[in-house]
């Protein structure tokens, strides 16, 4: 098996090596469960042979507050499979069995993981290969068991920056993060969108000028022309919604296609890149 690459540490290495390559980090969310378990790890495992450096491992909960319609309706499927936070831990380590050596961020909501036991959860994430955690419902201010936690398993946290937020506020979260930043590209929920906003140079630049943290932008990219104009200017290029779309209605191929494509696009001043869009 190769060489997993769990942890914060982990974290930190891969876009360190992805900046050293001239490029920026790959990040493509998928939620376990759907549309069955078993079919949700070979995605998984697809987004990586399709060339991402890291994943982030969709949690599924009945109430995805910053989600859009999309990942809302992945939620759904997957709990009415059946899948809890225990079949979540199982698929980082099914993926880490199967030789899966990029960093695994768990992405969910508190109340699920309140439920399992926070210590315990952080704990079992560990010990099945998990490298960090995204909780877009668990502030700052009021994560410190939570940080703490982390910092004792060696994982990475990870806030999130919303595009109105205030020079203050940015610290804050920034202070907060271990491993890179999530900036939320618009105000409001996810989903694929045909362009992007167009004061979101500014905002990566408001907040590079706070934070030497690495910055990863996610919510409406699904163009391999949106990831190259993100690329440009951070360190990480987050896709969810259009994956998980395009799983609905087009199968499997279709998403490693796609995600070759955004990976593609995430080199810096590429001729390969410019021909895939």
């Amino acid at each position: 098996m190769a060489e997993v690459h769990s942890g914060l540490v982990a974290i930190t290495q891969t876009f360190e090596r992805a900046k050293s390559e001239g490029r920026a980090t790959f990040m493509p969310f998928f939620t376990v469960g759907y549309p069955d378990r078993p079919t949700s790890l070979d995605v998984l495992q697809a987004l990586v042979e399709a060339g991402a450096d890291a994943l982030e491992i969709g949690m599924p909960f009945s109430d995805p507050l910053a989600d859009g319609p999309t990942i809302q309706h992945a939620s759904q499927v997957a709990l009415e499979n059946g899948t809890r936070i225990s079949h979540c831990i199982q698929a980082v380590r099914t993926l880490r069995e199967r030789g899966v050596s990029v960093p695994l961020v768990m992405m969910g909501y508190l109340n699920p993981l309140l439920a399992y036991g926070l210590e315990r959860f952080v704990s079992d994430a560990a010990e099945a290969g998990a490298s960090g955690f995204i909780v877009p419902d668990l502030p700052p201010e009021e994560a410190e068991e939570f940080k703490a936690l982390c910092a004792a398993h060696g994982l990475g946290f990870t806030p999130l920056i919303a595009p109105n937020s205030t020079p203050k506020r940015i610290a804050e979260v920034a202070e907060a993060a271990r491993g890179f930043l999530y900036l939320v590209s618009v105000t409001g929920v996810t989903g694929a969108r045909d362009t992007l906003p167009p004061d979101l140079t500014e905002y990566i630049a408001r907040v590079r000028r706070t934070t030497a943290l690495p910055l990863a932008v996610g919510f409406g990219i699904s163009q391999p022309s949106q990831a190259r104009q993100i690329a440009a200017h951070a360190d990480g290029v987050i896709v969810a919604s259009a994956l998980i779309r395009l799983m609905e209605q087009e199968g499997l191929q279709a998403v490693y296609g796609l995600a070759k494509r955004l990976r593609a696009a995430c080199v810096l001043q590429s001729e390969a890149a410019d021909s895939q869009t």
